[in-house]
């Protein structure tokens, strides 16, 4: 059996369902493919985060803000609620070392256009009543936000498909070469050929599985997550929560902190999120664990140090239950930035993937700067720090 098509996407979570769609607004006949169920992978094991706080100035934090913009209105073009919802964001400081830090870094990202502030201790107690008296002040942004990682693939799906769009899940890549008339032919698990002229390589935290197919190493590697799961409470403040203690460590080294389980803490990547999901309960993270591979058992360490964090950030948080313990697996790169667009040396062959943990605030604007690239529109974004690595000169 063959299947013909202008432009094959490999990997059906919320990234490679976004380059579906844009690519199928604009008119090209597009199939997706996914080894896995909707929802198995990285898309379906995080966080609902649109947040713009913790990028740092550049590439990034632009990108950040423009696919917020396209979120504020997607849900009138996909035709679908997609449990958007601004309850702002703010980032707890500790002592004076980080909000020097912090002050700093707010006042980069301000130049850049961002609505963030520092708030005083005051102002911290107002809108957080719950959070332990030893923090002194923190961050605020109104513009932080969250949405439902399964309403956007689901709409991404629907408003794909009413144009064209095709997408099976439970269908692998397994060898990819091109035919004589220079299209590429991926054989999939079904035992189908499927015909295109360009191939999307957008498989997350896999790509670079993929990308063997096509005789590239793509520098995508697997960072494990883990999330905690609350039951239903009323909300416990008015924003969304993160500590200052890991994006300081981040930003100077040198103001790390020695805690008296620092060989865990370390090999966990501990950082602090706080975020309150549609149905009440709460989600809490997280690791970022580059050691883990593939393995996405859940690691009681993990629930022990996450457990203890929250309750020593927000003591009332130890009279609540916590029902589900997740991971799932961050497609991390070397430099932290996302990669996408063409592959050198390879004609028809794009990546869209890398994200880390900005898959869910990234996936409109990535879908549409791939649509951008395509059609040759000129994008306002300057995407050499995005392409391929390979690539720059």
């Amino acid at each position: 059996m063959k299947r013909y098509c202008d432009s094959l996407v490999i990997g059906g979570g919320i990234i490679g369902l976004s380059c579906g769609y844009y690519l199928s607004r604009e008119g090209f006949k597009v199939q997706v493919i996914d080894s896995m169920e909707f929802g198995s992978g990285s898309s379906g094991a995080c966080d609902d985060m649109i947040l713009l706080q913790s990028k740092k100035p550049g590439v990034v934090l632009e990108l950040a803000m423009e696919s917020l913009e396209m979120y504020r209105f997607l849900h009138m073009e996909l035709g679908c609620d997609l449990g958007f919802k601004q309850m702002g964001g703010m980032i707890l400081i500790e002592n004076q070392e980080e909000l020097a830090v912090m002050e700093e870094f707010v006042s980069s990202q301000r130049s850049c256009g961002l609505n963030v502030d520092i708030v005083d201790r005051e102002e911290l107690r107002r809108r957080q009543p719950h959070v332990s008296d030893r923090f002194i002040s923190s961050t605020y942004s109104p513009d932080d936000s969250q949405v439902d990682p399964f309403l956007v693939m689901k709409g991404f799906i629907n408003a794909g498909q009413r144009l064209g769009m095709e997408v099976r899940y439970r269908e692998a890549a397994v060898t990819a070469e091109k035919n004589g008339a220079g299209r590429w032919q991926v054989l999939t698990s079904t035992g189908c050929i499927v015909e295109a002229e360009n191939v999307v390589i957008s498989a997350g935290a896999w790509s670079n599985i993929v990308g063997g197919l096509f005789d590239i190493s793509i520098p995508i590697f697997p960072r494990r997550g883990q999330l905690l799961i609350t039951e239903k409470i009323p909300p416990i403040g008015e924003t969304n929560l993160w500590s200052a203690s890991y994006m300081v460590t981040k930003l100077r080294p040198d103001l790390a902190k020695v805690r008296e389980n620092q060989s865990e803490y370390n090999e966990l990547g501990l950082g602090f999120s706080f975020t309150r999901t549609a149905h009440g309960n709460y989600l809490i993270g997280s690791t970022r664990e580059e050691q883990a591979g593939f393995k996405k058992l859940v690691d009681y360490r993990a629930l022990e140090a996450l457990s203890r964090q929250v309750a020593h950030i927000i003591p009332l948080m130890r009279h609540v239950h916590i029902i589900r313990h997740i991971a799932g697996f961050r497609p991390a790169t070397p430099d932290g930035k996302m990669i996408l667009g063409p592959w050198p040396g390879k004609e028809g062959l794009y990546v869209a993937s890398g994200h880390e943990g900005d898959g869910i605030a990234m996936a409109p604007i990535t879908g549409k700067l791939l649509s951008d690239i395509f059609t040759g529109r000129k994008s306002i974004t300057n995407m050499k720090e995005l392409i391929p690595r390979c690539m720059v000169v």
